[in-house]
């Protein structure tokens, strides 16, 4: 029973699925631009609107520019593997297809499901957040008074909005947030093409204004700001001298190179570049997908690092990075307008200028999670774990159930989820993807080494450890809370996966797998609700909850691939 929880589909089950005529249904409609422009519009976001100051201004400071440099290699890193494994594997699923030729199906089942909660739960919280700005960029820049009722309609119900006559009451339902993905998701669902078209368009838009920040700001770098300590050698100068300052009553440590310092806003700036494997997801859409899909993921890590050390340099050039906070180019737009000479109505244009590119980058960063998810759930559903999600529609090409199921889905629990429950959700999730598919591709050079490959990493053990251990020590940092609801969430798939998807699983009925009785599947899900409760009393109790455990099963899991003891379905 247990050996075929690890059945491996192979490199070649992939490559004849691949092959099948407009790929299932789906139609080849992605060139390399249209890959690098949906990986950009997830990618470069709100994040660069946010990230460089929160992380300039608590730890790294003008030596901002190091975390986003080291950040952007390990990406790299992350990015070679991914495009290795894009190259074998010309197939819709990201990390989850990959999973499945590496570590057999209940690991790439997990993998499914955890992109679940990457993608699902990222539509949602941009989509949450592009109502903010939105109701910001209304209120705040253009000044316009909003009817007490408008404003409860912008909030969801388990957060407050503040009213004009001072009051803080609960909101109502964040209809922003729910019409958006819901107009997205009418977009895709007419076809694939439609839906890139429009996130080309909007990360131009996005990409244009960045660069016009960066070009008003460029000539007004002050060395004064980037020599953050006058002692240090060269351009060590950007990084200020270690200092401690009380939190709470405790000392803590900030600034220098670790303990609080740059290495700290590595951790920091390195959620920022989530989103490149979203173009991974589009295997079975690429006219290319063994060329176009490695060089658009390479292509989204080196552009998306490019802009953000230019961006980084501007701002902590321009502001003293201590004056930094969660609106930096707000605040380098001031500063540009000051030093400039400008009055206030230039200010003011400019606000509404980089709100509108803030808003672009959401509404691109909710259509690309949209169809990273939708894409995740149509490739579960060919392989028969999800078969609801499994066809595509024959006129359009677009995986239409799935698309239509993921946005109704998102649009109602962004008109009531709130922020603080959203965001270390996704970035957990994306980690642990992270980290399989890098340590996946050592594990294919071993048990596939006669696989064409059309891309190929060099040293993939080292790097494929290399980009696994980052991903783990990233995890690790994540608070109890996130790992308890990541555990929640996974043992649910655990439920689902033995009382209906293993039993569906096209593989395993090309394997002639003989299912035992209901009573074993009843013993399984038992052991795994006794380990969700084990869970919960780590949790309650302090600590990581089961962080020892997890780590031997993987572990495990991979120890079991690498000794070539997980079967292959016949080829």
């Amino acid at each position: 029973m247990f050996k075929h929880l690890f059945l491996l589909k192979s490199p070649a089950h992939f490559r004849r699925e691949a092959a099948e005529p407009e790929s299932g249904g789906t139609r080849r409609t992605l060139g390399l631009f249209s890959l690098i422009m949906l990986g950009l519009g997830l990618v470069v976001g709100a994040g660069i609107f946010t990230v460089p100051g929160i992380a300039a201004a608590r730890y790294a400071g003008p030596g901002i520019i190091y975390s986003f440099l080291i950040a952007g290699f390990l990406c790299v890193v992350a990015g070679l593997c991914y495009a290795e494994m894009a190259g074998m594997l010309p197939e819709a699923g990201s990390a989850y297809a990959y999973s499945y030729a590496t570590l057999g199906e209940f690991t790439a089942w997990i993998i499914g499901w955890d992109l679940c909660l990457e993608y699902g739960v990222g539509a949602v919280l941009v989509s949450v957040s592009w109502s903010g700005y939105l109701l910001s960029l209304v209120r705040d820049t253009l000044g316009v008074a909003l009817p007490d009722l408008v404003l409860r309609l912008c909030c969801g119900p388990l957060e407050g909005v503040t009213l004009a006559s001072g009051a803080w009451v609960q909101g109502l339902w964040n209809v922003p947030a729910t019409v958006l993905p819901a107009l997205l998701t009418l977009v895709l669902a007419r076809s694939m093409k439609g839906g890139a078209r429009l996130n080309n368009a909007i990360v131009c838009l996005k990409i244009l204004i960045v660069l016009v920040f960066v070009a008003l700001g460029i000539g007004l770098v002050s060395r004064a700001n980037l020599v953050a300590d006058p002692g240090a050698p060269g351009l060590l100068a950007l990084v200020p001298a270690r200092e401690s300052v009380l939190v709470g009553g405790r000392e803590v440590a900030r600034y220098g190179w670790t303990g609080g310092g740059v290495l700290t806003g590595v951790g920091v700036v390195f959620l920022a570049y989530i989103g490149f494997d979203a173009v991974s997801t589009t295997g079975r859409e690429a006219r290319n997908p063994t060329r176009d899909v490695p060089l658009g993921i390479l292509a989204t890590v080196g552009l998306s690092t490019l802009l953000y050390v230019l961006v980084a340099l501007v701002l902590t050039g321009i502001v003293p990075f201590r004056e930094l906070g969660s609106e930096p180019i707000a605040h380098g737009i001031d500063r540009i307008t000051q030093l400039r000479s400008w009055g206030p109505g230039a200010a003011t244009g400019l606000a509404i200028f980089v709100k509108a590119g803030a808003l672009a980058g959401l509404a691109s960063g909710v259509l690309v999670t949209l169809m990273g998810q939708a894409r995740i759930l149509f490739a579960m559903g060919r392989d028969g774990l999800l078969p609801w999600f499994g066809r595509a529609d024959p006129r359009t090409g677009s995986p239409r159930v799935a698309t239509l199921a993921t946005g109704t889905l998102v649009a109602l629990a962004a008109g009531v989820l709130p922020l603080t429950l959203l965001s270390e959700l996704v970035s957990i999730g994306t980690l642990m993807a992270f980290s399989l598919v890098c340590i996946g591709v050592p594990i294919l050079r071993r048990t596939q080494p006669g696989t064409e490959r059309p891309f190929r990493i060099p040293c993939p053990w080292f790097l494929g450890t290399l980009g696994a251990a980052t991903g783990a020590f990233l995890m690790v940092q994540m608070p109890a809370e996130t790992w308890f609801r990541l555990l929640v969430w996974l043992y649910l798939g655990f439920g689902l996966y033995f009382l209906q998807g293993r039993r569906n699983s096209r593989l395993q009925r090309e394997a002639g797998t003989a299912f035992g009785s209901p009573w074993q599947d009843l013993f399984s899900i038992s052991v795994h609700v006794g380990a969700a409760a084990a869970a919960y009393w780590a949790f309650t109790h302090g600590g990581h909850p089961l962080l020892g455990s997890m780590a031997a099963l993987l572990a495990a899991w991979t120890l079991h691939a690498l000794v070539g003891n997980a079967p292959s379905a016949p080829a």
